[in-house]
């Protein structure tokens, strides 16, 4: 992981080595990220259980129902601004992001404020793990070497916490899921890895 400075050329921190050319490059749904990463949708159930709650402690206080919704306002204040909130951080978290894959490695760009770059040669991939959410939108996250420790707080939301609390990279909500694994298994497959062979079963993509 490193930072850089200035803003990211079409994605990357940096021009490409020759000869080094981009297979695949997306960047997150940010709506798909405020749902799943931010989880509006919970925040909005919390609160809903909440303003409910207040009007019917209200009305079992002995006021009017007039009366007990005007006390529920603020929750419900709180909660829309919670949410929108949320939405407005998934927004940036996007705009700010990019993934790519090159026949070489897969590139994390990211960072709203202090602009940092993941590069994971695939010599450092064990395998990914697709995950496709109900809106068409998925994840794919990558397995490295049980040596290599990454900072899960540094990386959020483009992680996952993976066997034994190994933070794992993750392709966070993107709108090809499955395109961007087969990209990927067939780069791999195509590097000069020593008995490279990639296997695609059902969410899995692995490299053995």
């Amino acid at each position: 992981m490193s930072r850089f400075k200035g803003r990211p050329m079409d994605g990357l921190p940096g021009r490409l080595p020759a000869g080094e050319k981009v297979l695949w490059q997306s960047v997150p749904s940010w709506r798909a990220l405020a749902r799943h990463a931010f989880r509006i949708r919970l925040v909005s159930v919390y609160f809903s259980l909440l303003v409910i709650w207040r009007i019917a402690g209200s009305m079992m206080s002995g006021h009017d129902l007039r009366y007990a919704v005007v006390s529920a306002a603020s929750c419900v204040i709180l909660g829309a601004s919670g949410v929108v909130l949320f939405c407005f951080f998934a927004w940036l978290i996007a705009r700010t992001t990019t993934y790519t894959i090159t026949q070489k490695r897969v590139v994390l760009t990211y960072g709203m404020a202090l602009p940092k770059s993941l590069n994971l040669p695939f010599s450092q991939l064990e395998a990914a793990d697709m995950c496709v959410h109900g809106d068409g939108t998925g994840d794919v996250a990558l397995r490295i070497p049980a040596g290599k420790r990454l900072s899960y707080l540094l990386l959020w939301p483009h992680v996952r916490a993976g066997a034994a609390g190994r933070a794992q990279p993750v392709l966070r909500c993107i709108p090809d899921p499955e395109k961007a694994a087969n990209v990927l298994a067939r780069a791999i497959g195509m590097t000069a890895m020593p008995a490279a062979a990639v296997q695609v079963q059902g969410d899995m993509v692995r490299a053995a």
